[in-house]
């Protein structure tokens, strides 16, 4: 518990078997109350290794949902253990569990409703073997972005995110894709109920076994995050209704 309120930390697994034990062990419990591990039709022993591991709480789907349908289905979770802060933390290692408290205290002590864990606040994203044209993608996109969205963030891709539960109850997920488009469909449904975003700088690793997609899935990712935030600011401009935003 965090100030009286129930903290649920969500692990959306695709193949994790050889990075989901560090990940857990790092997860600051005397704060967690839960873990929800929701394996996505794993072609390794991701379940496996959560049942060793203790996570009383672990969904296998019998199908590959795609990383957004995982997430669909860990807040959905989280909210029936009755959550009050809910954590998304890939299980892969490529972000610190670290970085846990802090995120929970930010929206714990009411300062903002949703965090991110950014990873190009400060010099870190390369330092850490972030692919150079990765970075400059995600640079490029995150200053299309905050220009057609009118906010200032410094980053829109980051898997490191923490939400009240006000914010998930909030918004109609089930509307989403189930693709990589997820995440940034999602902030352009927190960003249009107004609910604001803070962020904290989070170092990153970059190595074999982290989750990573090809160049071919990166180019349909960028072109769908162009398109959500063009879709953003025709909504907020009242010359369109898209149906995520209704």
């Amino acid at each position: 518990m965090y100030n009286n309120q129930k903290v649920v930390v969500v692990l959306p697994a695709y193949n994790a078997a050889l990075t989901l034990e560090q990940t857990y062990r790092e997860i600051p419990f005397h704060i967690v109350d839960e873990v929800v591990l929701v394996d996505d039709a794993s072609r390794d022993q991701t379940s496996v290794v959560g049942q060793k591991l203790g996570i009383r709480h672990i969904i296998r789907h019998p199908q590959n949902r795609g990383y957004g349908g995982n997430q669909k289905t860990c807040y959905a979770k989280a909210l029936q253990l009755g959550a009050d802060i809910v954590v998304m933390l890939h299980p892969d290692y490529q972000y610190t569990p670290k970085l846990i408290t802090a995120m929970v205290s930010i929206i714990g002590n009411g300062l903002y409703p949703v965090v991110f864990g950014s990873r190009i606040l400060g010099k870190g994203a390369l330092k850490g073997g972030m692919p150079l044209y990765k970075y400059i993608s995600n640079r490029f996109l995150t200053f299309a972005q905050n220009l057609l969205m009118n906010q200032k963030l410094s980053e829109y891709h980051t898997g490191y995110r923490a939400f009240s539960a006000e914010v998930l109850h909030s918004l109609d997920l089930s509307r989403n894709s189930d693709d990589f488009i997820f995440d940034n469909e999602m902030i352009a449904q927190i960003f249009y109920k107004d609910f604001q975003i803070a962020e904290v700088t989070c170092p990153t690793k970059y190595f074999d076994e982290a989750s990573s997609i090809n160049f071919s899935r990166s180019l349909k990712y960028g072109l769908g995050v162009l398109r959500v935030s063009w879709l953003y600011m025709l909504t907020k401009l009242g010359l369109v209704k898209w149906r995520l935003l209704a």
